[in-house]
């Protein structure tokens, strides 16, 4: 190997590193379906390591109609240089499917896919 093809390697290891280790430690993102108890509409959230995030940053909330929440993502990130955009794909999800389900969404998908939201969004089951 010529040392540029190991260094384009390196590099590409410490560029991914987070969706690497995000996917080891949170898993992929998975869609769960979500209902709304009042209106009856049926979405999806997602729980696990958003790689859409990672690769789409702020956008992600504009896009999940959370322009509000997308603006202060982009604030957050100029002011950190670009951190807030490395930390938020280990979070963005939870956050997300939390507000969801605090707004009158309830879980409407298989009971294993329901099981894995609540294990991962941290839900207690009663």
């Amino acid at each position: 190997m010529t040392m540029s093809l190991v260094f384009v390697l390196i590099l590409l290891c410490l560029i991914f590193s987070p969706l690497i280790l995000g996917s080891i430690f949170l898993g992929w993102q998975k869609k769960i379906k979500i209902k709304h108890k009042q209106s009856g509409v049926v979405k999806h959230c997602h729980t696990g390591y958003s790689w859409t995030y990672f690769f789409f940053g702020f956008f992600v909330p504009i896009f999940r109609g959370e322009v509000s929440i997308g603006v202060f993502h982009l604030i957050f990130s100029l002011v950190t240089f670009g951190i807030f955009q490395l930390i938020m794909p280990f979070l963005y999800n939870k956050q997300y499917s939390t507000r969801l389900l605090n707004n009158s969404w309830s879980l409407n998908d298989s009971e294993e896919n329901n099981a894995i939201a609540r294990q991962k969004i941290g839900i207690a089951t009663d």
